[in-house]
This record gives C-alpha cells, structure tokens and sequence, in this order.
C-alpha cells in the first residue's frame, strides 16, 4: 500500500504531512472546525509569509470556509468531492507528496476529515517584483514595460499584446529539486512543430539539481556550446517577444528569470530593436547600418590597428604616420602590449560599473574612463592613439541591442588583436575569416545564423528586405523562414485600398 496516498482520516494524512515538513520551520499547519455546530474537522497547511491567514474574507479558502460554514458535515463532503472545482479555483490530489510538491507552489493546502482528496487553493503566492521597466533595451518609442520574475506575469504581460485564440502555451518544469516552470509559448499554425517539438526533446535530455535562471537551460540546450555567438535571442521586452511570435519563432519563459529566450534566431535579429518597426523606414534603415558597422568595428578596430601600426605602416598616409609616430614617442611598451593594457582597463572599468550599485555604477565607467585613459597618456604609459582606438572599439560594442550578442565581439576583439600581432594584414584577415566559416556552418534549431544573407533563395528577397535595411512595413508581407511555408503572408491590402492603387 502507497504510504503517501491520501486517506479519509485528517490524522493520518496530518502525521504523514508533518513526517514529510520535518524541521521546516516555516510549513504552517493550523486546525480548524468548519460546517454546522463546527462538528467537521480540517486542517490549512501554507508556508509562512507566503499564504495569508485563513480566515480572512479576501482569499479563496476564506470565501470557501465561509461558503461551508452552514452546511451538514456529510453535505460539505459531498459538494467538495464531487464539486470541489466549481466552488473554487482548487486542484484535487490524492497523493500526499504530490500535494506537498503543490504547497511549495506558494498556495494553500486543505485537509478535510472523511475526505479522500487534499484541495489546493490559490493563494498570495510568493513574493515577487512587480513589472518592472526595460532596462538594457531602451527604446525612444514604444512600450518601456519589461518582463518581471514571475512567470505567470510575464505569461499575461504577453497575453495582454497577442489575443489570438492560436497562441499556445506548453508548460512543463525543470530542476529536479526546483522544480521551475518552464513555459512555452508559440502561434499554433505559424509556428513550426519541430521547432517545439526540439527544443522539448532538449529539455528532458538532462537532469540538473536546480534551474534558477534561463541562462541555466540556454547553456544546456545548446548544440554548439563552444560558441562564443548565442543561439538564443534574449530579450526583457514583452513585445519583443510577441513580435517574435508572430514570425513564427518560439518563446521560453523561466520562472524567477526576466529574460525570455527567442528561438531560432540569426545574426540579423541580434541587430534589431524593438522600435525599428515603430518609427519611418529611413530612420530604422539609418540606425540598423550604425548598429551593423559598430558590431563591425567592436570586433576588428583593435586588431586592425595593430596589423597596420606594426607591418603595413606603408598604406599611412605620411602626416598620419609621422602623427602616430610622435604620439609613441616615449612609450615603454610595444603596441601590443599598450593596446592590451588599455583594452584590458577598459574591460575592468565596464566589469566595475555593472558591479556597483545604482548611479555609481554609471559614475565610475564614465569617470574612471576618462582618468585612466588621461593618467595614462600623461604618464607615457599609453599613446592617445590607442586611447581612441579602445574607447571608439567600447562605444562600438555599446551599440549592439543584446547584451550576449555583444559579448561575443569583446572576446573575439583579443583574438584578432593576437593574430593581427602575429601575422599583421595576413593575420587580421585569416581570423577574419575564420570568425566567418565559424558562423556559415552555425545553426539555431535549424535555421542558419547568417540568414538572410545565407541561403536567401530560400525566401527569394523576402527576408533580405529586413535585414540591413528595413523597407516599408507594407512590403514586409511575408514572414520570415521561421514560420510554416503555407502561412508566411501577415499582410495583405483590403480590396477596396488594391482598387485605389
């Protein structure tokens, strides 16, 4: 017989409830009498702070009680076995340790004696942050809402931007102690199912002990793991993520994690915003060509730099190069050891301003940027050149949207910098274009990272419409490759604006 399988006996299933919260100083279990005469004996079982107390009219158990306040003993049994889930929003279990698994969901668990089911009721739920604003994808119009901790938010922050009866949502967990709500979400008939289909048969490929944040199931679910370029698109943005939707890719949601992840993905989608469909074509066209040379700049600046100022001095100009020349004068170090040192200051300051609390934080990037980079021209430790280089290569790397995206360019930047010192020219293109066979032969769930700019006769000129530059909304008819083949069209004329144009 299973020892934790519920009884009709309020004793039993009481002793087995203590047994299995031991020492858990914060599991409540208070008694209680409800009914008529108050001849029926219950048992509320909630975690301290979590749950509220039970008698107060504002909760669900508090409404139930009261509800069942008047009723026979044997009539209260009845409605709650046969019609519990229509006097309230409960759960039924039948197995104790299920139930447990329940209360540590942060609702309330209710024990009826003569009743051979446990009743969980929702409840407060754990403490959480409310919708926060978007902090790391700021945009100048649109929404500023972001995604919060909790995963039943974010759901209804979604939710509240995609009401359409397609959207989808698969909720499994992961963690074999946490136990976190993992949700994903997806436009039945837009998206691919073996999309979803993947990234499911990923998550039960492994068993961790606990899954405190996305990152976690990122780094686990990725096929290229030695990459440095992310095969998950991050975002904190719901709309964003509803964006995403619509193309038909899949989002994943975390519990305790505001970054939903985006998939599959490529290397365009790292360099678009949100508002890139919210303001006029040129204007987004203008700043995705800014985003696309800073990316290319926060990668080969320094690397470049060294090739030229060390083997190929020749393609100077002669005034720049007498310039450059004199700015050296006086420097103790090679150039690849200056370059390096300031490289590696910089990196230190921006690891210090993301430590530090508030203001400060911002305070010191800025400040100690400017002191270091000028103690170190004046001590003769640096030239100004390389100053410029390092500080024009960090606000490049600021310009690209995801943070993860970004910090792949900040680790390839030292790889061109050593080949680039190595070979020189030779050195900076061979790395060059071993960064770009790495990213040929990249795929997110299938779709590789270069789309569009690989394999576009896939989609014809479709997709490369929004790319680089992004054309007219009313051109952007199709969907991307993500999406099923038989429903790529999102927008079409009505019949009446066709017989005007």
């Amino acid at each position: 017989m299973n020892e934790y399988r519920v009884t009709d006996s309020i004793v039993h299933n009481k002793k087995v409830f203590q047994e299995i919260f031991s020492d858990c100083a914060d599991i409540k279990m208070v008694d209680m009498r409800v009914g008529a005469d108050k001849q029926l004996r219950c048992m509320a079982a909630y975690i301290e702070i979590v749950s509220g107390a039970v008698n107060y009219g504002a909760s669900e158990i508090g409404r139930l009680i009261g509800f069942l306040s008047d009723k026979h003993p044997d009539e209260i049994q009845e409605l709650l076995k046969v019609n519990g889930k229509g006097l309230t929003d409960v759960t039924l279990y039948d197995d104790l340790k299920q139930a447990a698994q329940g209360l540590l969901t942060g609702d309330m668990i209710l024990f009826v004696d003569g009743l051979d089911r446990v009743l969980k009721i929702p409840d407060r739920g754990y403490p959480r942050m409310s919708v926060q604003q978007a902090q790391s994808e700021k945009v100048i119009r649109g929404s500023n809402e972001g995604f919060s901790d909790s995963i039943k938010a974010n759901t209804a922050l979604v939710r509240k931007r995609l009401r359409a009866l397609e959207l989808k949502n698969v909720e499994t967990q992961a963690g074999r102690r946490t136990a976190t709500l993992v949700n994903l979400m997806y436009m039945e008939g837009i998206a691919r199912k073996e999309v979803l289909d993947e990234i499911l048969r990923r998550l039960g490929r492994f068993e961790i002990d606990g899954v405190l944040d996305s990152g976690i199931i990122e780094q686990l679910s990725e096929e290229h793991w030695a990459s440095p370029f992310p095969q998950f698109q991050t975002t904190e943005r719901p709309d964003r993520a509803v964006h995403a939707l619509l193309e038909g890719r899949v989002v994943l949601l975390c519990d305790n994690s505001p970054l939903a992840l985006i998939l599959p993905t490529d290397y365009n989608s790292f360099l678009q915003t949100s508002d890139d469909y919210y303001n006029r074509f040129e204007i987004a066209s203008l700043e995705r060509i800014i985003r696309y040379m800073a990316a290319f700049f926060a990668l080969s600046l320094p690397g470049l730099y060294l090739a030229v100022i060390n083997f190929h001095t020749s393609l100077l100009p002669t005034s720049l190069l007498l310039t450059f020349a004199q700015a050296r004068a006086g420097v103790p170090f090679s150039s690849l050891v200056e370059l390096l040192l300031m490289e590696l200051s910089f990196e230190l300051l921006r690891e210090a301003g993301v430590r530090l609390p508030g203001t400060m934080g911002n305070t010191i990037g800025i400040v100690g940027g400017l002191i270091i980079g000028s103690a170190a021209v004046e001590a003769g430790i640096a030239s100004p050149v390389v100053v410029i280089v390092v500080a024009f290569t960090a606000l490049c790397s600021f310009a690209i949207p995801n943070e993860e995206f970004a910090t792949a360019f900040r680790l390839l930047k030292f790889f061109l910098i050593f080949a680039s010192a190595w070979l020189g020219f030779f050195g900076y293109l061979a790395g060059m274009f071993a960064i770009l066979i790495h990213l040929s032969g990249l795929r997110s769930f299938g779709v590789p990272y270069l789309m569009p700019f690989a394999a576009s006769d896939v989609e014809g000129d479709a997709q490369i419409r929004d790319s680089i530059f992004r054309f007219p909304l009313f051109l952007l008819f199709r969907r991307p490759v993500y999406a099923k083949r038989s429903n790529r069209v999102r927008f079409r004329w009505l019949k009446e604006e066709n017989e005007k144009r």
